[in-house]
């Protein structure tokens, strides 16, 4: 990770969807986007960021990105904060293969990037079911009490792994589960992911981290929610690893 630049993150934010699709807006995403904004930036990475853009206009971006010259950089990141099913996560108008995504990063369309991370940070829900809680000791982060922080789910379900080697897969779920997300303060994941980032960001090993994340997410609750049945429920995120090296954003020398 010696490389003149740390590299470039993409951050899809989707909180709005065309209404033939039926899917629920995104409360709260836009605290999401700006605080990985924030973290990533602080990381040294540049950062561009998209709202609601169609299908075709993501896959145009990640398009112009995976054709990009990355000789000079670390590594790649993707963020994609939407509602997802099965193998894909959706844009505006229609949903986009997950693996459509990530095929374009692979080393013989994307030379400048062989042997080197490319992250994949997904929040979106990836099932129908909810974590039930064995021992809880841990609630919901405070906010401010003159709003209600009502925490909503995000639809459907994701899972996928691409083909090849220095890809990591970071997803708010495991495969099967609801993915939180609290209407004023964004997603338990993204929350979470970012305070760690911020507080262990340029010193520990990013898996390791993720590890910490896992831990963090794992000790929340819902504890206010429009669907009674979410509350008191539970989530865990998982990531997947197709790294061939350890992964650390050490601050760069001025």
């Amino acid at each position: 990770m010696s490389h003149q630049r740390r590299g470039t993150a993409l951050i899809f934010n989707h909180e709005h969807f065309f209404w033939h699709l039926k899917l629920t807006d995104r409360r709260g995403t836009l605290a999401d986007r700006n605080n990985l904004k924030r973290s990533l930036t602080d990381l040294g990475f540049e950062v561009r960021h998209f709202d609601d853009l169609k299908a075709e206009d993501v896959l145009q971006k990640i398009s112009e990105a995976s054709k990009d010259d990355h000789s000079n950089a670390d590594c790649f990141v993707c963020v994609f904060l939407s509602h997802g099913e099965n193998d894909h996560v959706y844009a505006y108008d229609t949903y986009i293969k997950i693996e459509t995504i990530t095929d374009m990063f692979r080393g013989d369309k994307c030379q400048s990037l062989v042997g080197k991370p490319k992250i994949f940070i997904i929040q979106a829900c990836r099932g129908d079911k909810h974590d039930d809680p064995v021992i809880v000791q841990d609630s919901l982060d405070g906010s401010d009490k003159s709003i209600v922080n009502e925490t909503e789910v995000d639809a459907a379900g994701i899972y996928t792994l691409p083909a090849g080697a220095d890809f990591i897969m970071c997803y708010s779920v495991a495969q099967g589960y609801f993915s939180h997300r609290e209407t004023v303060n964004g997603s338990w994941y993204i929350q979470d992911l970012c305070e760690l980032l911020r507080k262990h960001g340029s010193s520990l090993e990013f898996t390791e981290l993720l590890t910490l994340v896992n831990r963090k997410v794992s000790y929340r609750k819902v504890d206010m929610c429009r669907d009674i049945n979410a509350i008191g429920k539970k989530q865990i995120p998982c990531f997947a690893s197709m790294l061939t090296k350890k992964l650390y954003f050490h601050p760069k020398s001025k």
